[in-house]
C-alpha cells in the first residue's frame, strides 16, 4: 500500500479537528484545547476546532499549514508546519474572535507565557504529527515529515523545531529517529498542575 501525501483543504476540516484534538491530548483526558474552549463536550470542542481550521486569519491550526497522508483513499495521518512570524498568538486570538468565541482564555495565556521557549522567526515549527490507530509503523509519519521538510526548504527554512511533553517517550523517540535532537527541557509547575505532565521539551532538526 502506497502512502500519498497531499495538501489539506477546507473540506478536510473535520479530519484535521480530530487529529488536532488527538495530538493535543497526547493520551491524556484533558489537553490544551479542552482548556481553551472550556467545554466537556467533545462534539462541541471539535466544532470549535473545525471553525478554527478554516478562519480567514491564518492561525497555527489553519488548514493551509497541514499535509495529510492517504492510504487507499483513506485519510490516515497529518502533520502541521507553520511559520511563527505569520501564525502568531495574536492571529490565534483574532481567529477566536472570528468564530465568535468569547470565553476566558486567561489560563491558557498564562501557561503559554510561563512555559514558553524563546524561539526565533527564522525557525519552522512542526505540530500535530499524528496517525490513526492501526497505521502505526507503516511509514506514515516518516513520509509526512520528509514532505514537510522538503516544503520548508523550498520556503528558505533550514531549521525546524517541535515541542513535546516531558514523559512522552514514544513521540520523543520517533522525532529522534526522524533526525531531531533535544535542545532544552522546561519544567513548568503550572503545566503539571493543569495537565499532569512535568513540562515541555524543545526538539530541533537542521535540514
Amino acid at each position: 500500500m502506497g502512502i500519498d501525501i497531499s495538501k489539506a483543504s477546507q473540506s478536510d476540516a473535520g479530519f484535521l479537528a480530530k487529529m488536532i484534538l488527538q495530538s493535543s491530548r497526547a493520551e491524556k483526558k484533558y489537553g490544551i484545547y479542552d482548556l481553551v474552549f472550556g467545554t466537556k463536550s467533545d462534539e462541541e470542542l471539535l466544532s470549535y476546532l473545525e471553525k478554527m481550521v478554516v478562519t480567514k486569519t491564518k492561525n497555527h491550526l489553519h488548514y493551509s499549514n497541514f499535509l495529510i497522508a492517504n492510504m487507499d483513499s483513506k485519510q490516515v495521518g497529518t502533520i502541521c508546519s507553520y511559520e511563527p512570524r505569520i501564525s502568531t498568538h495574536e492571529a490565534f486570538n483574532k481567529s477566536l474572535e472570528e468564530i465568535g468565541f468569547d470565553g476566558d482564555i486567561t489560563e491558557y495565556e498564562e501557561i503559554l507565557e510561563t512555559c514558553k521557549f524563546e524561539q526565533n522567526n527564522r525557525t519552522l515549527i512542526f505540530d500535530f504529527m499524528e496517525e490513526l490507530e492501526g497505521f502505526v509503523d507503516v511509514g506514515v509519519l516518516k513520509s509526512l515529515m520528509q514532505k514537510s521538510l522538503l516544503t520548508g526548504r523550498l520556503k528558505g527554512y533550514r531549521i525546524a523545531q517541535t515541542i513535546v511533553e516531558i514523559g512522552s517517550l514514544e513521540i520523543i523517540l520517533l522525532y529522534k529517529k526522524l533526525g531531531f535532537r533535544e535542545v532544552k527541557q522546561q519544567e513548568c509547575e503550572l503545566y503539571k498542575e493543569k495537565f499532569g505532565r512535568a513540562g515541555l521539551i524543545l526538539l530541533e532538526i537542521e535540514f
